[in-house]
């Protein structure tokens, strides 16, 4: 495509003097995460440290986007010229100056931060990141630029193939790009897993002069956080996808739905469509196809994430979900055919049109072709952005590419597919994941997360907690769902105080089953998931917390009591100055003591005793 020729030429430039070898460079890991451990500091002492060492004109210093190896942020990649970058880890600015003194100035890797070197072979003892743990058993599509890049950089995303998908386009019919998507069996990966063709020959058929197609990056689960670092690290694949999305069934509009507690996300996003803009490619007409893209801010409802509430929040009406039929593809946004994909989908369908189906099909199960990214957060050893390809073990995830429990702690459970998936236990390690194998037994594989649960949570208590949440988001409109919720906490609650009844595992089961048959949209059928499978797998903790009365896991507070140890006690006074109620009291040189009373069970007194003298039971 003329439009990209001379800017391929300037990209190839760019790209070769930003990659080679031959130039020293420090690039700090800057996406949300990044940044919440602490990044923005470490660019003052980068330059300090320069200056100091006379480098300040012979190193670049780049900005990126999240690499996945969340655990070890803040992370700073350091080449020295003529040899391989080496990835440090969890860098205080405090090690910013030893850094740049030893790798650049004397040529000596700093062991003990170092995480993994960016070549194919063992550098100064360190090992190449394609064989760190996490990445080893990792299949990069999507994420193939995140962390790579600099992600506000056009030219880069171009030097990488950047739309090479959308021009491959303008040389097929939009059948024939649907046929190409369809092919390459790309299921929808918000998580309904919808086929990506099948839904795009819906809107494409459709008798109308306007269309429209949508991004949805409203990612609202709870430790989910995969579409958010897919649009700081590479936003040009989300725009190009977009871009093939609205070729393929004749719109001339894209909506890209983000919600505003992602800043950076969003300032990412207008820079590349103003990138785009300005190269031609948008609110230009290339042939016989013009598209422009507008974003959308959501302002934090869960339920925005289906999509027809989304629609609703974009007409400016109140977010809450419509009746089916009609479709969005025949009647959508403004009552127009509409088609809408989240952030994954789009990035991987530039992908799939740069590369061809056969490429991505290739890749996972008969029924579930591709990769799947997935966030790990809970109590997990290594937290972060994967992805793998589809029908991967769940144990490899969880012990091999998560290192397994933090802590030394005995692996309980996962939540798959956030406030709407269910939890899964380690008699699954091996089940496969794709969304068949997940939804057998009863969990979903949702839009990616995964919370990891360690032998110290209470299964009860986390039903409780992701129905909390769902309850809250729920936008109210259909009865299952707004009084469901609400009939299921209460009887969550009185279980987690002491106060449950064998009648109530009845109640919750019909309550559940009722939602999921009943209730409008996905929030409301989804929500008994975590309930119904920690009954399915946990029901022995339900039956401590009813018929004995206790909390296995000693972890709702209605049922632990606290009391202490008079020979570990040290007679310090923590426990009593960290208590809200004067519960723990005593006098120096002797042992202190709990006053059963006045103790609210808080677990104060045992978050600050420092000799384990505080007991739970």
């Amino acid at each position: 495509m003329e439009i990209l020729k001379s800017l391929r030429e300037e990209a190839a430039k760019a790209w070769e003097d930003f990659s080679s070898p031959d130039k020293a460079r420090i690039m700090v890991g800057a996406a949300t995460c990044g940044k919440a451990a602490g990044a923005d500091a470490l660019f003052e002492k980068i330059d300090e440290a320069l200056k100091a060492n006379g480098l300040e004109e012979k190193v670049d210093v780049v900005s990126t986007g999240c690499i996945g190896l969340c655990y070890a942020e803040p992370l700073v990649e350091i080449r020295k010229a003529g040899e391989p970058s080496v990835l440090y880890g969890k860098v205080k600015p405090s090690d910013i100056a030893g850094l740049v003194k030893s790798h650049l100035v004397d040529g000596k890797v700093v062991e003990k931060k170092a995480v993994a070197v960016m070549a194919d072979e063992p550098f100064q003892g360190v090992i190449p990141f394609k064989k760190h743990p996490m990445v080893e058993l990792q299949k990069r599509i999507v994420l193939r630029n995140t962390g790579v890049i600099d992600p506000e950089s056009m030219l880069h995303y171009l030097a990488r193939g950047g739309y090479k998908g959308f021009e491959r386009c303008l040389d097929m019919t939009p059948d024939q790009v649907i046929e190409e998507m369809t092919k390459s069996g790309l299921r929808g990966r918000g998580g309904a897993g919808f086929p990506t063709g099948v839904k795009w020959s819906f809107a494409r058929r459709a008798q109308n002069d306007v269309k429209y197609v949508i991004c949805n990056a409203d990612e609202g689960d709870p430790g989910a956080f995969m579409d958010r670092s897919v649009l700081e690290g590479d936003p040009h694949s989300v725009i190009e996808g977009l871009m093939i999305a609205g070729y393929a069934i004749g719109a001339k509009c894209g909506y890209i739905y983000v919600r505003s507690e992602y800043p950076l996300a969003i300032k990412r996003l207008q820079n590349a469509i103003k990138q785009a803009e300005d190269a031609g490619l948008l609110k230009n007409k290339i042939g016989d196809f013009y598209f422009e893209i507008r974003i959308k801010k959501g302002a934090g409802a869960f339920v925005c994430g289906e999509e027809t509430s989304l629609m609703g929040s974009i007409e400016g009406v109140r977010a809450m979900p419509r009746s089916k039929p009609p479709f969005p593809a025949n009647s959508g946004l403004f009552k127009k055919p509409t088609n809408i994909n989240n952030v994954e989908t789009l990035a991987a369908a530039s992908s799939i049109m740069r590369e061809g189906a056969d490429f991505y099909s290739a890749l996972g199960t008969e029924k579930s072709k591709g990769t799947k990214t997935f966030s790990l957060a809970g109590k997990i050893e290594r937290t972060g952005l994967i992805e793998v390809e589809m029908g991967i073990p769940l144990g490899d995830i969880i012990n091999k590419i998560g290192g397994g429990c933090a802590d030394g702690k005995k692996f309980k459970a996962v939540q798959s597919g956030g406030p709407s998936g269910g939890c899964l236990t380690a008699a699954h390690l091996s089940v496969p994941v794709d969304y068949e194998n997940l939804a057998a037994q009863g969990a979903i594989m949702g839009s990616g997360g995964m919370v990891v649960m360690n032998e110290d949570s209470c299964m009860v208590e986390v039903a409780k907690f992701f129905l909390t949440f769902t309850g809250k988001e729920s936008c109210g409109k259909c009865v299952p769902c707004r009084m469901g919720t609400q009939h299921a906490l209460k009887i969550l609650t009185r279980i987690c105080d002491g106060q449950g009844e064998l009648e109530d595992i009845e109640k919750l089961k019909k309550i559940c089953m009722s939602m999921k048959q009943s209730a409008l949209c996905g929030l409301g059928q989804t929500a008994p998931n975590p309930i119904l499978t920690t009954l399915r797998y946990f029901e022995d903790e339900y039956m401590a917390h009813i018929k004995d009365k206790r909390c296995p896991a000693l972890a709702c507070s209605g049922l632990v009591t606290f009391e202490i140890d008079a020979e570990k006690c040290r007679s310090c006074g923590m426990c009593s100055r960290a208590c809200p109620t004067g519960a723990a009291h005593g006098a120096r040189g002797q042992a202190y003591s709990i006053d059963t009373e006045k103790c609210i069970s808080c677990s104060a007194c045992y978050q600050a005793c420092k000799f384990g003298a505080v007991i739970r039971k």
